[in-house]
């Protein structure tokens, strides 16, 4: 299934698939789609679904693949009340389950959904389990990895061997995988590439094979594909850095007008003062680094409060 095939209009399932093991071991949670403009990591689940299902590996534990933002992929739109990646707290989760179904909003709807399915699998799981949350950008540049904590996850994002960004629980509290990770659980992001490029599904397709061996639910022998697998990471992610901290997060307010200047991608270099965005009313304010460091995740999309991040290479 290539990116250009995904339906929008066809009714999308919350659990797009599982597989499981044949003997007790470790979970392996997928979650797509979780901003509705994002819709890549749902094709390379589906790929992968098939191609277990036509190989029938034998597998330790399971592997569970679920859908996000249901109602906003219908649309193609980031979200449409509110983002769904920043209500994932125990008390946001709680006061949504106090509502009444009818007095929900979308996000609410599917947070209440998700969430209670991702508890079931999370409470049945006999082994370790982990979260790896399917992501794209806006602006163009190659997959890395987001992590919930710098101890939680970082095997992993070595193994995917793209650029892992540390310091994302600093800057946002109320995330999916925070929310896991504070529940006990590994739990990462991976940002597969800009939202609607083909490489974006293969990167995401890729990332699935490599982590369901570093999890333990396959053995090498069980994916024969998987130095192609770790090839194609490799050679997308380059020489870059492979560890990051993210060090600045431009905010907007609500309603705030804001456009990236064109040309920014993810891993543009960035000198302190260059003008990068403008902003107000009628974009009459410049606003410019604060920093020398890597551009990440520009905002060219018209939702979300992030502008734009910059992150500065670490030791590791």
């Amino acid at each position: 299934m290539l990116l250009a095939d995904f339906r929008r209009g066809d009714p999308l399932e919350r659990v797009l698939g599982t597989y499981p093991g044949r003997e007790a071991g470790p979970l392996l949670v997928v979650t797509a789609g979780v901003h509705g403009n994002e819709p890549a990591g749902i094709v390379a689940c589906r790929r992968v679904l098939r191609e277990l299902a036509a190989r029938r590996p034998r597998l330790s534990g399971r592997f569970v693949a679920l859908s996000g933002n249901r109602a906003a992929l219908a649309r193609d739109v980031r979200s449409i009340d509110h983002d769904l990646n920043r209500l994932w707290t125990r008390e946001e989760i709680a006061r949504t389950r106090s509502l009444a179904g009818t007095a929900r909003n979308e996000e609410q709807r599917e947070l209440a959904d998700l969430a209670e399915v991702l508890e079931r699998e999370f409470a049945r799981a006999p082994g370790p389990v982990t979260l790896l949350d399917l992501h794209s950008t806006s602006g163009d540049g190659p997959p890395f990895t987001l992590l919930a904590h710098p101890r939680n996850g970082l095997d992993l994002a070595r193994a995917i061997d793209v650029p892992a960004l540390l310091g994302l629980e600093r800057i946002l509290g109320s995330t999916l995988i925070d929310w896991a990770h504070r529940l006990g659980h590994r739990a990462i992001v991976l940002e597969g590439g800009q939202n609607a490029a083909e490489s974006t599904a293969d990167h995401h397709e890729s990332a699935l094979w490599v982590a369901l061996v570093a999890c333990g639910l396959l053995a090498e022998s069980e994916a024969p594909e998987l130095a192609s697998h770790r090839a194609r990471l490799a050679r997308a992610a380059g020489a870059l850095p492979r560890v990051l901290e993210i060090g600045h997060r431009h905010e907007l307010q609500p309603g705030e007008r804001f456009e990236m200047t064109p040309g920014w991608a993810n891993f543009d270099a960035v000198k302190e003062g260059d003008l990068v965005a403008r902003s107000g009313s009628h974009l009459e304010h410049e606003v410019c680094a604060p920093m020398t460091a890597t551009m990440i995740m520009p905002r060219y999309q018209g939702q979300g409060l992030d502008g734009y991040f910059l992150a500065c290479a670490v030791a590791g």
